[in-house]
């Protein structure tokens, strides 16, 4: 694997986000909500952090899976992605600087809110890491649908409701008890609950298990479709 491969994918898809700007809206949109919100409700009498708790969990759990299917299907149907591979751009480098790109940029959104809440400094670095599990979660989701869709019309089909399950199933579970049992073992629900979990926010085993193991399946997931569909061979 080859770095400097993967950086230039890197700079190019920051490149292409300044120049469209409905990908940059996916990137700005949440943390800009959860920031207006949240200085204009001190009147109201909401939990300490409601909207950037909210807000959090619905960014890391919708806009990477939109970006990554919509970049990775977008460059299918033009054939950009064919050239990147007759440039000698491996798969795996290609992946990964996309990757990145998404990571790094969601990430940055997800330390405004967690800086826009006031968090302690322990609590905030726990707030950064549950959401970057959240983040690297929904990345694989996002480039899995990217993978199986042939145009951006059928990954936006299927991102809709990929990100509706994933980000509503939280807000629901507050309440109906039902939905609750079955958003457990989701990791958009562990995460929601980990950051609401009174004043200080902590990882327990039980969310630890069942974050590693959306993880596993995913990823699972994604390798088998990835090689069975021969993106990118």
């Amino acid at each position: 694997m080859k770095l400097y491969h993967v950086y230039a994918i890197l700079r190019k898809q920051l490149k292409d986000t300044l120049r469209n700007k409905p990908t940059l809206v996916q990137f700005v949109m949440f943390p800009a909500i959860a920031a207006v919100l949240t200085l204009s409700a001190g009147e109201f009498q909401l939990p300490q952090r409601y909207f950037v708790n909210l807000f959090a969990v619905m960014y890391v759990c919708m806009a990477p899976i939109l970006i990554l299917s919509t970049v990775i299907s977008e460059e299918k149907e033009k054939g950009s992605l064919r050239m990147l591979m007759m440039s000698n751009v491996k798969p795996m480098e290609y992946l990964l600087g996309i990757g990145v790109y998404v990571f790094v940029l969601c990430m940055a959104g997800v330390l405004f809110m967690g800086l826009l809440g006031k968090f302690s400094m322990q609590e905030l670095m726990m707030f950064l890491l549950l959401n970057a599990c959240g983040i690297l979660i929904s990345s694989i989701i996002g480039a899995l649908i990217g993978v199986v869709s042939d145009n951006q019309t059928a990954a936006s089909g299927l991102s809709v409701p990929a990100m509706l399950i994933t980000s509503f199933i939280p807000m629901l579970s507050m309440f109906n008890a039902s939905i609750r049992n079955v958003g457990k073992f989701l990791y958009s629900q562990q995460i929601y609950e980990q950051i609401n979990n009174g004043a200080t926010i902590v990882l327990s085993a039980q969310s630890f298990a069942v974050v590693l193991v959306n993880f596993a399946a995913v990823l699972i997931l994604y390798v088998y479709m990835y090689r069975k569909k021969q993106l990118l061979a």
